[in-house]
């Protein structure tokens, strides 16, 4: 009798959808805050510092092209690393890759819960926070279990949703700029700009995520770097002209707690806040969706490897979606949101996420190298000016990484990072383990 073969993902993204997956998961909760607190720290500078960054990141986005147009499967950054530096270094990028999804659920449904709070007080405390944030992510692990093409419907609609308060919000204020509000003056000390920045590696995160579930697109390999690459362009474009506006038409705005709302306002009345607080409901929400379908294809990647036990590769035999892995993601982001804050697993999600910048950037320099031709398959995308790039987006995520303050490293979730890696190392051990035991009893010759 010839065994049934394990149910497959199915490929049925494009690089449309891949792109609303980019956008959606780097236009999260930060570009409806990240405004004031830019504001506050480096005052009219703010808006160079968000081109700045961008274009940081564009060179890291880049250098993810390169290398994702070489492979075809489930695990972006995880699998690079494999290919290129080998087993253990790839399931730590694999892993961290997996906690800076979690961690980044847990930190943007807790705005959720915040902003919803505005309006029914009993959903920012207490088990009414609880209630609201369990079954918001219930919800969304349920839709995800469900299929990715119903998965990749929510994003498209969630992202086409927080877009648009935000291009009404830029069209319409553009014509109530204040210029005096944006003249620069004394140039921000460096602790001022090391902050902001590791601020904006936070609001600018996200694009990693592209590659993860390339084994459920159509053209893998020419999907993920166009998307790559519009993902970064357009979040960039967004993020400077929003923080121009905020910063040109509200007087005050480094003491704003909801800067786009109080802006709003000023320029399109009470209909405007309203606008822009739904818009933040509907980009957190959209948001949480994107982690829930990246969080669980980095825990499936690991397992379909047999870097953990085969029991979180498990795919759903109707849904054909990697049903274990979404219930395990779901379930730790919960236990993080009703433990954590949004700064602490803001931060955390933002460090953690700078390592696997610099082992995919990595990853792209030494993949060129002739002793892996016929071990990976030939890029289709190749980053210009050889090394240069690569090099340059590993220096600017060193020098963030390494400027952050001992009060960002110590409020930044370390510690639950730290927890992180030594459980999955446990659970490293255990499938490893597991994999010899299997070998060392199959029968020889089969």
């Amino acid at each position: 009798m010839v065994p049934t073969a394990a149910p497959a993902l199915r490929r049925e993204l494009g690089r449309w959808d891949l792109t609303a997956i980019g956008i959606n998961q780097v236009i999260g909760a930060a570009v409806f805050a990240a405004p004031a607190a830019l504001a506050a720290s480096v005052g009219a500078w703010s808006p160079w510092l968000v081109g700045a960054v961008g274009v940081a990141s564009l060179l890291i986005a880049l250098s993810f092209a390169e290398v994702s147009s070489r492979f075809d499967a489930t695990g972006g950054p995880y699998l690079y690393t494999r290919a290129a530096f080998g087993r253990f270094a790839a399931f730590q990028v694999g892993w961290l890759l997996w906690f800076t999804r979690v961690a980044s659920w847990a930190s943007v449904i807790n705005v959720l819960a915040t902003y919803l709070g505005r309006y029914v007080p009993s959903l920012a405390v207490g088990w009414g926070r609880a209630l609201l944030i369990s079954g918001v992510i219930a919800t969304i692990a349920a839709i995800n279990i469900r299929g990715i093409k119903q998965s990749s419907v929510v994003v498209n609609l969630f992202t086409i949703g927080k877009l648009t308060p935000l291009i009404i919000f830029v069209v319409v204020g553009l014509f109530y700029i204040d210029g005096r509000a944006l003249v620069p003056g004394a140039v921000p000390e460096f602790g001022q700009l090391a902050a902001s920045t590791l601020l904006l590696v936070f609001a600018f995160g996200g694009y990693e995520v592209v590659p993860v579930p390339a084994g459920e697109a159509r053209d893998p390999r020419t999907a993920v770097p166009f998307a790559l690459v519009m993902t970064i362009v357009s979040v960039a474009m967004i993020l400077i002209l929003v923080q121009v506006v905020a910063l040109g038409t509200l007087p005050g705005l480094a003491q704003s707690k909801t800067p786009l709302a109080d802006a709003s306002m000023l320029f399109l009345g009470a209909a405007g806040a309203a606008l822009m607080t739904a818009g933040t409901v509907v980009s957190t929400t959209g948001n949480n969706m994107g982690q829930a379908l990246s969080g669980s294809r980095n825990l499936f990647a690991l397992a379909e490897q047999g870097d953990l036990p085969a029991v979180f590769g498990r795919v759903h035999p109707v849904f054909r979606t990697p049903v274990t892995a979404i219930l395990v993601t779901s379930s730790f982001s919960l236990v993080l949101a009703l433990s954590g804050t949004f700064v602490t697993m803001a931060l955390a999600s933002a460090m953690t996420r700078l390592v696997i910048y610099v082992a995919t950037c990595a990853s792209t320099l030494r993949l060129r190298s002739p002793r892996f031709e016929g071990r990976v398959r030939p890029a289709t995308f190749t980053v210009p000016f050889g090394p240069v790039i690569p090099l340059a987006a590993i220096v600017i995520a060193l020098a963030i990484l390494t400027g952050a303050t001992p009060t960002q490293i110590q409020s930044g979730g370390v510690r639950s990072g730290a927890y992180a890696v030594l459980a999955g190392t446990v659970l490293y051990v255990i499938a490893v383990r597991g994999e010899r035991k299997v070998a060392a009893v199959s029968p020889q010759g089969n």
